[in-house]
């Protein structure tokens, strides 16, 4: 990539946000507000909807006062919002008079895909199967309902902070799978120590390689220390039949052991303080508090949207000139897990359909062993077919799946300065990776281009906390896509790899090119999962660089049946065409998977200069977001 070239388009996008001489128009958005006044500052609107609408329309009548830009200022509060956001054409801006959602001066404004849970009571009735220890220390509230309906939800926000979802995760060790019948569709594990009595609310959570799989428990069967589990379907096929990542059976005692597993929402589990479970036939939840926290004044909150806002234009009449600065998003929710269960093939994706062939080969990969189709997860921000989309200063905190999510057709855009915390899956993602129709080992090189992800800045970020539902989900995960820029961003605290590049697991050149990992510094990564890299590459990739990253506090996962299968930087499946130089990683440990032509390694490991761990990360410009 002539990254000169690049920053020089970058820097000609960001003039056109700021700076502006032209008049302005102005909108203003508050919680006292009302979405039939003016939305001027004294007699603000309540809604964004509302604000929207209003700029649209000065947009259609060519009121002059858009020459220089439409500004939509928030101001603080939590916005909870009953419907996604919707960002459409008929609101986009011009590189002169863009459209801007962003906090008002000196405000910090919450978009809320939450609801509140209210009317909590000290519990003092028996509940069956309920640890002692919980006995006489629960509260209990009615599952908040929306709309007329009670809502679904797998994650539970108190104080500003996850609770955790009644689970054996907190045991001094995991247990490990016994075995597992393909044909019969069954798992064997250790006979519980105790029973469950509502196997219906249960999920079964099986590490597999780089993966997690969420299976929805069918029936549980003792007999002796062994008990047979069965699931429902559709994960049962998917997990009995998908042969990469599968649970994994050391047959010949040479690994660490089989997969290991934890069992989650059966109230059998709910023995500590923080720990909450819900009854969704009896239309309860109940939480054990923390010490010191108050339950008639606790802020405690459930997901119901998945998707805050959604920008989605079409290839021939995408959103333009949009951005959003300032503004914090939280409270988006993943419903897929607990309606149809969740079995990876990688990086979060979730596969459709996926076997192993009779007869290994594709038209592609002659050696190609199985096959997959696979879903995108939810994120709480939605991009698709976009032009000068901006995204700056913002946070994105306590989402169930991805953060922000570049899907199809976007085009010149910039990610730049914000907080990714406490993120069920991917912090930031971008670029296409497979479909229901598109099987997900293929080269990808659509016909028409526009529907590419393409020349986007991902800069000065913090991600942190993230995979923290999905361990196998990715702090920046791109696709097949084109003149990404990935610099200087920070990445800490993830169970998988921190950042990923490349799709398709092929040596064929397709529409991936001229990415950038540059200068980022990536640490405590590798804290569940393994077959990881720090930074991780997959395909053919031509003219990609990865350059003076600082890499370090690999962590040494638990339960890996090959726990020493992680590195610095990894060169996937048909990597190809890839520069990696000046690298500084506090070992000389790295890995190639059979890759493809062309990479170049070039001084790369604890020997780089110091200078490379200085200057990688957040720059001193955007030191600000750590106060986010």
């Amino acid at each position: 990539m002539n990254c000169s070239i690049f920053k020089k388009g970058l820097l000609l996008f960001l003039t056109s946000f700021i700076c502006l001489s032209s008049p302005a128009a102005d909108l203003w958005v508050a919680l006292d507000g009302n979405d039939q006044q003016e939305g001027t500052k004294d007699s603000p609107l309540l809604s964004l909807q509302m604000a929207l609408r209003k700029a649209r329309e000065l947009r259609r009548l060519n009121d002059p006062s858009v020459e220089g830009g439409i500004y939509i200022y928030v101001k603080g509060g939590t916005y909870f919002l009953d419907e996604t956001l919707q960002v459409r054409p008929e609101d986009s801006g011009t590189a002169s008079s863009p459209t801007i959602i962003m906090a008002a001066p000196g405000s910090k404004p919450v978009l809320s895909g939450g609801v509140k849970v209210t009317g909590w009571k000290k519990h003092s009735s028996k509940i069956s199967g309920l640890p002692k220890a919980a006995q006489n220390n629960l509260w209990v509230a009615p599952i908040p309902r929306k709309s007329g309906r009670q809502v679904e939800f797998r994650q539970l926000y108190v104080n500003d902070k996850k609770a955790n979802r009644a689970s054996n995760l907190d045991a001094p060790e995991l247990e490990r799978i016994l075995a597992k019948d393909n044909e019969k569709q069954e798992m064997w594990i250790p006979t519980l120590k105790v029973k469950l009595g509502n196997i219906h609310d249960a999920e079964l959570v099986i590490h597999q390689w780089w993966a997690i799989a969420n299976l929805r428990i069918k029936s549980m069967e003792a007999i002796g220390d062994s008990t047979k589990v069965t699931f429902h379907q559709p994960e049962s096929l998917i997990e009995f039949e998908h042969p990469w990542p599968a649970p994994f059976i050391d047959d010949k005692k040479e690994y660490e052991g089989n997969s290991v597993f934890f069992i989650q929402g059966a109230v059998e589990f709910l023995d500590k303080p923080g720990e909450w479970y819900v009854d969704q036939k009896e239309g309860m939840l109940y939480y054990w508090p923390q010490e010191g926290e108050d339950m008639s004044s606790i802020n405690a909150v459930v997901p119901v949207l998945e998707t805050i806002v959604q920008v989605e234009g079409t290839l021939d009449s995408p959103v333009r000139h949009v951005g959003f600065q300032g503004l914090s998003f939280e409270h988006a929710g993943w419903m897929r897990p607990s309606k149809a269960g969740h079995v990876p093939l990688q990086a979060g994706w979730y596969i459709l359909e996926a076997y192993a062939l009779q007869e290994p080969g594709t038209p592609d990969k002659a050696k190609l062993e199985n096959q997959a189709w696979i879903g995108r997860q939810a994120a709480s921000i939605q991009v698709s077919n976009a032009i000068n989309f901006s995204f700056q200063d913002c946070k994105v905190s306590h989402v169930a799946a991805t953060g922000i999510d570049l899907i199809t057709g976007v085009q010149h855009s910039i990610i730049k300065g914000n907080v990714f915390k406490d993120i069920g899956g991917t912090g930031i993602q971008a670029g296409f990776f497979g479909s229901h129709a598109f099987e997900a080992h293929l080269p990808y090189n659509p016909q028409d281009a526009r529907e590419l992800v393409g020349f986007a800045e991902i800069s000065n970020n913090l991600i942190s906390d993230a995979t923290n539902e999905d361990w196998g989900c990715v702090g920046i995960s791109v696709g097949f896509a084109h003149d990404i820029n990935i610099e200087h961003n920070e990445i800490r605290d993830v169970n998988y790899s921190g950042i990923c590049v490349g799709w398709g697991w092929t040596k064929t050149i397709s529409a991936s090119k001229n990415n950038r990992v540059h200068a980022n510094k990536i640490h405590h990564f590798a804290k569940q999962m393994y077959d990881v890299g720090g930074i991780y590459t997959l395909s053919s990739q031509p003219n990609m660089e990865i350059s003076e990253n600082y890499i370090f506090d690999l962590v040494e996962a638990p339960y890996p049946h090959m726990r020493h299968h992680h590195q610095y930087i990894y060169f996937d499946e048909g990597s190809s065409y890839i520069r990696a130089i000046n690298n500084w990683t506090e070992q000389d440990k790295f890995f190639s998977n059979t890759p493809g032509p062309g990479n170049e390694w070039e001084n790369n490991g604890p020997q780089v200069s110091d200078e490379i761990k200085e200057k990688a990360g957040i720059q001193p410009a955007y030191q600000k977001i750590f106060d986010k």
